[in-house]
């Protein structure tokens, strides 16, 4: 059996168990939309039963539909405060399939995850209070591109973690299990017992691998109990702790089990046993079952997680500033009114009252003479009546200056910077732009001046500029990246001007080499280029230079060869950038 083809039957495993009991074998599915995700839904589809609902969840859901609140149409139309049930309370004991969960909100994970522990939703707003039971089933389909992943906050609390990369549509084959099964197993589940022996194979196995989370055992547990009653079982067997093992262990590892190099050693040493003791280690050869259960596991870890886990670790701090990008333009509440437009209110939206009673005010008798109602004080209200109020709100620029500062061809361009800083900083009064200013030389890069619009730091700090020393190039690329994603989560849009030659000749690590600083400052310009923030390199060399022109290409930068450039020019270039971006 193929790879792909060993995949896809555990896939269909874990769609069978998501069957049985939704809550307990949720499934966390890394696989882009195609022939091969389809039909894995659609196989989930066929074996869950028919009584149990199945909704989807929109990554951009407002909390109002996802847990309820008050609904203001109907509020209006009785008089009275009348509350309407969010998503989780409308499917108890059902299954949510949540789509491009890698984009879901983070207080979307918050109001998911504290349901998945609890199994209750519990709302207090707009003087309503409801509590209601939500245990529910969540497939959550990951389609991330490279680092870009599901919550790990949620994706701890899902049991089984399928990766369907590997999947061709030459590996799909029939079903292994039918509505019947599932029926069988779900009615078997309550009676099916787990052993002391197999509660410690799999925790010793979740040690082994390295595995810090306490959830991954008790959701391996939970998986071998459903494995068990599908295969018509009372009693968990070693077949059933293995299958646990592949789906709910084998995607978290973190580490290789370590070598028992002592055992070999001692083998290898010792002499020949008389055959009696022969015997006896012929019985046990097999090993201990946690022996057997981590083998089982070791030999399901997917080629490459490790590697992938470490070069995620090392790219977890910025991943974690990028994701909170454009987080605070979100559903503005405040800045120039443009209009109302047509929706549902709730949380973050303001609701236009005006427009409102414009909108249902043709309509009352009508609805006066559809529900025999002579009363004429009361407004009737409908949900398309409602209206909400449009604003539009300027996000301020911040302009971070990276200044070479290292050699003379630096300090030549210093009174360039220092004008275009301060030309730009004569309109920050008026578009309440704000600059930034990092200098790098010798073995890093320093931040002199934090984003401001006070000309006099500006000018003290570019007055006290030293020069000289190494080009640490690729710490000033990665310290302008840190920055520009800080202002960004603040709401702000940052465009960086990088001022330099292009050559390098100190590492991040403070070790000189021109080979090695230089291929390690392409890395980081990559990486800036990932965030898709606005950049301008200005190539500071007497005579435009290639590699100048090559890092510009890495970070998809706006190359400007200004040999002898004024701070005007400059100026008008960093503007149409940050216009651009």
């Amino acid at each position: 059996m193929s790879d792909g083809a060993a995949i896809w039957a555990d896939a269909m495993i874990a769609a069978a168990l998501a069957a049985i009991d939704p809550a307990a074998a949720s499934v966390l599915l890394r696989a882009g939309a195609g022939p091969v995700r389809e039909q894995w839904l659609e196989l989930l589809r066929e074996l869950t039963p028919a009584t149990t609902v199945l909704r989807k969840l929109p990554p951009s859901i407002s909390d109002d539909r996802l847990l309820g609140g008050l609904d203001l149409a109907a509020t209006l139309q009785a008089g009275r405060p009348v509350m309407q049930r969010g998503l989780l309370a409308e499917l108890h004991d059902g299954m949510l399939i949540a789509v491009m969960a890698e984009r879901i909100a983070p207080s979307t994970v918050a109001h998911l995850t504290a349901a998945l522990d609890t199994g209750m939703i519990s709302i207090e707003r707009d003087g309503l209070s409801l509590r209601a039971p939500a245990r529910f089933g969540l497939i959550a389909l990951d389609e991330g591109i490279g680092d870009e992943h599901v919550s790990p906050a949620l994706a701890d609390r899902l049991a089984c973690h399928l990766d369907l990369g590997m999947v061709a549509r030459a590996d799909l084959g029939e079903s292994l299990f039918t509505s019947s099964d599932i029926a069988a197993a779900r009615a078997l589940l309550p009676q099916v017992g787990l052993s002391d022996e197999a509660i410690a194979a799999l925790t010793t196995t979740a040690c082994a691998l390295g595995i810090d989370s306490l959830r991954a055992p008790l959701l391996a547990c939970r998986i071998a109990r459903i494995a068990a009653a599908l295969d018509g079982a009372t009693d968990v067997a070693e077949s059933h702790i293995a299958c646990a093992a592949r789906l709910v262990l084998a995607p978290r590892a973190t580490r290789l089990p370590a070598a028992d190099d002592e055992t070999e050693t001692n083998e290898a040493s010792e002499p020949e046993n008389d055959p009696a003791e022969n015997e006896e280690d012929d019985r046990s050869e097999d090993g201990p079952l946690e022996d057997r259960v981590l083998e089982a596991a070791q030999a399901a870890i997917p080629a490459g997680l490790l590697k992938r886990l470490q070069e995620e670790r090392a790219t977890r701090l910025r991943s974690s500033s990028a994701s909170k990008q454009g987080t605070a333009q979100k559903a503005p509440k405040r800045g120039r009114p443009i209009g109302a437009r047509r929706g549902e209110w709730r949380a973050g939206a303001r609701l236009n009252v005006l427009e409102t009673l414009r909108a249902a005010a043709p309509w009352q008798p009508l609805r006066r003479r559809a529900q025999r109602s002579g009363k004429s004080g009361r407004l009737i209200v409908h949900k398309d009546d409602i209206r909400l109020t449009r604003f539009k709100q300027r996000s301020g620029t911040t302009t971070i200056f990276v200044v070479d500062a290292s050699g003379s061809s630096a300090l030549q361009r210093l009174a360039e910077v220092k004008g275009a800083v301060e030309l730009l900083l004569a309109e920050c009064y008026i578009r309440r732009d704000e600059v930034a200013l990092i200098a790098f030389r010798g073995k890093g890069a320093e931040l002199l001046l934090p984003p401001t619009r006070s000309l006099t730091r500006a000018k003290r700090s570019l007055a006290a500029l030293p020069g000289g020393g190494g080009t640490p190039l690729s710490a000033a690329i990665f310290a302008a990246t840190e920055l520009a994603l800080a202002v960004k989560a603040k709401g702000q849009a940052p465009t960086i001007v990088l001022m330099t030659d292009g050559r390098a000749n100190v590492a991040r690590d403070g070790v000189g080499g021109r080979s090695e600083a230089e291929a390690e400052a392409l890395v980081v310009a990559r990486q800036l280029a990932l965030t898709g923030i606005p950049v301008v390199l200005v190539d500071s060399s007497p005579r435009p230079q290639d590699k100048a022109a090559q890092l510009a290409g890495a970070m998809q930068a706006r190359y400007v060869a200004l040999p002898h450039a004024d701070a005007a020019r400059l100026s008008q270039a960093v503007m149409a950038e940050a216009s651009r971006g």
